[in-house]
């Protein structure tokens, strides 16, 4: 079963705290697959990991860009491990039809949005069900993550 970890974001959006995460994904030696609901989350995460850090940049790819065997870090709205990622970071309130099918999974979601957050505990009620490691993280004042009760 998946190790399964549900990120609250509390501090820092979306676009700040996930290029973190990817960091460590690809220090650690990994690659990753960022699922989005739509083709239009794609395009605009696409440009946020250009952009996020003028001292540092995410390689990844896309649909459009192409070549998912080449790139560490692949952003889609499908099914698809084009890149063969064993971490898949979900955002946006996207799912994984299949988590078992990797390793870890970042469950990304916006704490300040009552409706993330209920969805996030309709989520992590079904992976409990379905026998899945949950692990729920918290963001510290400085926007780090400290792993809760």
């Amino acid at each position: 079963m998946a190790e399964i970890g549900f990120y609250h974001l509390t501090v820092t959006p979306l676009e700040k705290a996930l290029p973190k995460l990817l960091e460590k994904t690809l220090e650690a030696g990994e690659r990753a697959l960022v699922r989005v609901p739509t083709a239009e989350r794609v395009g605009w995460l696409d440009g946020q990991l250009w952009t996020y850090d003028d001292r540092s940049w995410l390689p990844h790819g896309t649909a459009e860009t192409g070549f998912p065997d080449d790139q560490p870090i692949w952003i889609t709205p499908g099914d698809d491990n084009a890149n063969g990622a064993r971490f898949l970071f979900l955002v946006d309130g996207a799912d994984a039809e299949d988590p078992s099918a990797f390793t870890r999974v970042f469950n990304l979601f916006d704490g300040r949005d009552d409706q993330a957050v209920s969805e996030a505990r309709v989520r992590w009620k079904a992976y409990k069900d379905g026998g899945h490691s949950l692990t729920y993280w918290k963001q510290t004042e400085t926007g780090g993550w400290q792993k809760a009760g």
